[in-house]
């Protein structure tokens, strides 16, 4: 599989590249995450540690949450609001989901950082309205922290596991994909019967 010669010069400087790539790709969607991960989970048998490039990368997508948080803090409510509402839709954060992100952090915003670090929809702007709400930043990095290891470890594994097996990562990372999502619409559809059931 070809991957863009930058990210190959990224990795190639080793955890420090691994970390820049985790923080970039909160910004720059070059490949999916979870086909860069396991692309990133290969290299582990051309070298690099395992464990440390699970690590590396979990503190880099940390760093690129924070840098979200940064900006939305520095920003402000409604200046964020006007961005999204008029840039959003090119960046895939249409105002809809910036909106589900704000009522979730109303009512849980230790929990809705952690889960939503493990959905593909969402994982890269929590820290815009987390900066917005200006949350308590212990609580915020540890939330992500947790959040991005239960994200980036399983794919990272399975990259590692496919090294030298003749599977494609894309198309393994596409099946992945598929199974996420189809997983996330039961979940919802399960908790909307669940409501309705109760009401």
């Amino acid at each position: 599989m070809e991957m863009s010669p930058i990210i190959v010069t990224m990795l190639s400087f080793g955890i420090v590249g691994l970390v820049c790539l985790a923080v970039a790709e909160k910004f720059i969607p070059i490949f999916p995450s979870y086909v860069l991960l396991m692309f990133v989970g290969m290299t582990a048998k051309g070298g690099l540690n395992l464990a440390a490039i699970i690590a590396a990368t979990t503190i880099g997508s940390t760093l690129g949450s924070l840098l979200w948080y940064g900006l939305g803090r520095a920003l402000g409510s409604h200046r964020v609001e006007r961005l999204v509402m008029n840039y959003g839709r090119f960046i895939l954060l249409p105002p809809s989901l910036y909106q589900r992100l704000i009522g979730a952090y109303r009512r849980n915003q230790f929990w809705t950082t952690l889960v939503g670090h493990t959905i593909p929809a969402v994982r890269v702007y929590l820290g815009l309205p987390a900066g917005v709400f200006k949350l308590e930043l212990r609580g915020f990095i540890l939330a992500t922290l947790i959040g991005s290891l239960l994200w980036n470890t399983p794919f990272l594994c399975l990259g590692f596991l496919l090294y030298g097996s003749g599977y494609d990562p894309i198309t393994m990372g596409l099946a992945v994909a598929v199974s996420l999502i189809a997983t996330e619409f039961a979940i919802v559809w399960i908790l909307r019967r669940a409501r309705r059931g109760d009401a």
